[in-house]
């Protein structure tokens, strides 16, 4: 089943322009896609916002185990 979507002249030329010779619009959609799904996979496994140091890990652990 296929379907149309409607893009602006200009997208539709940046489109053609990242294509290789001979690729449909829909390999073009496909590739970046793909490109766009393992990318936002990397930026979640190596988000660091919330990790903090392994030295900062150990001092925190001293903390809260201090040795008797």
């Amino acid at each position: 089943m296929t379907t149309t979507i409607a893009i602006s002249e200009d997208m539709k030329d940046k489109l053609r322009n990242l294509g290789r010779a001979g690729e449909s619009y829909e390999e073009v959609i496909r590739r970046m896609y793909e490109v766009a799904r393992k990318t936002m996979l990397m930026s979640f496994l190596y988000d660091g916002s919330d990790s903090i140091t392994v030295d900062e890990a150990i001092s925190q652990a001293k903390k809260k185990w201090p040795k008797s």
